[in-house]
């Protein structure tokens, strides 16, 4: 029996890209003529759902507001061997999609991401996105031993596997970062692949607030971090809390060893209350660890169910990267 090509399944969200979103679905079409192409409009306010219509591209809806929303909502719906996923800005090299396949798919890959390069315009990658992907990465990379180049990039292949066990509690534009966290947790096979950055396209405009979704995606990193690392997480604020009773009592001890009185009773409580909350999240950290040991175990169990995807011959995707 000859082995089949894989299901290939674009997948891009959408939110008011109506002067970006036809070329982007041809230039998907051109590179993976085999590929099904999904527009998932995220309550646009323009012409984004008939512009990706008349480009042809399959067309659905997602009420619920956030980047985040639309992706769990293609991840449950949507059935296919391999998963490319971009934004429709045109802003991401579609001709790098079949290198990407076809890395995933001779490697055995659950993920590749697409770091991103200026295409020689340094506007398209504005310095407060850059300065701050590079803080969260380096930062996801401190918490886990390893990381990506370009951890908030939004241009990712996935594996079946990958998005059918995907748990995606994000709602916003911190998915990229659970995407990040969850494969480095669960030590899931991923590469990156060079691609080219391009600038928006005219009327197009970024939806991402520098301030307030960095914010998010940080807090998103440290409730992660507490998943994934529990015992590390509750030992630091353990060792923390344990320091600075201490150091409060040192002046305490001071005296009683003078004087043999203990004059500073409230300051003497407060460090005694310090050390038990200092005992208690140690514990947590203890119990927790064995719980997210436990899950991960069970986690394992469930992507195991998921079969690997083929490895064959592919001529659209076993093609090189255009220079």
């Amino acid at each position: 029996m000859e082995p089949t090509s894989p299901s290939i399944a674009v997948i891009l969200p959408c939110y008011n890209e109506e002067s970006s979103i036809g070329r982007v679905v041809e230039a998907f079409r051109q590179v993976l003529p085999q590929a099904r192409i999904l527009v998932y409009d995220n309550n646009s306010t323009d012409q984004t759902l008939a512009k990706a219509k008349e480009a042809g591209a399959e067309v659905r809806q997602e009420p619920r507001q956030g980047k985040g929303q639309v992706i769990r909502r293609m991840f449950a719906d949507i059935d296919a061997d391999v998963y490319v996923m971009a934004d429709g800005d045109g802003t991401y090299e579609a001709s790098a999609a079949p290198g990407m396949i076809d890395r995933l798919l001779t490697h055995q890959l659950d993920m590749v991401v697409g770091s991103r390069h200026d295409a020689g315009e340094q506007e398209q990658y504005r310095p407060g996105h850059r300065l701050g992907n590079q803080l969260l990465t380096h930062s996801v990379a401190l918490l886990f031993g390893r990381g990506f180049s370009d951890m908030l990039s939004g241009y990712r292949v996935f594996s079946r596997r990958f998005v059918k066990t995907f748990p995606a509690h994000s709602n916003g534009f911190e998915i990229e970062t659970e995407f990040t966290v969850h494969a480095l947790h669960h030590n899931l096979p991923c590469q990156e692949f060079p691609t080219r950055y391009g600038a928006r396209a005219p009327g197009s405009v970024s939806k991402l607030n520098t301030y307030q979704d960095g914010l998010r995606i940080l807090l998103m990193i440290l409730l992660l971090a507490k998943e994934a690392r529990p015992f590390a997480f509750f030992g630091l604020i353990s060792l923390l809390l344990t320091a600075a009773a201490l150091l409060m009592a040192i002046p305490i001890f001071i005296t009683f060893f003078e004087t043999g009185l203990v004059p500073r009773v409230p300051t003497a409580l407060l460090c005694l209350g310090m050390v038990l909350m200092a005992s208690i999240s140690l514990t947590s950290g203890i119990i927790l660890n064995s719980i997210s040991r436990a899950r991960s175990e069970l986690y394992r169990y469930h992507y195991l169910r998921h079969p690997p995807h083929p490895v064959v011959a592919h001529p659209e995707t076993a093609q090189s990267r255009p220079s």
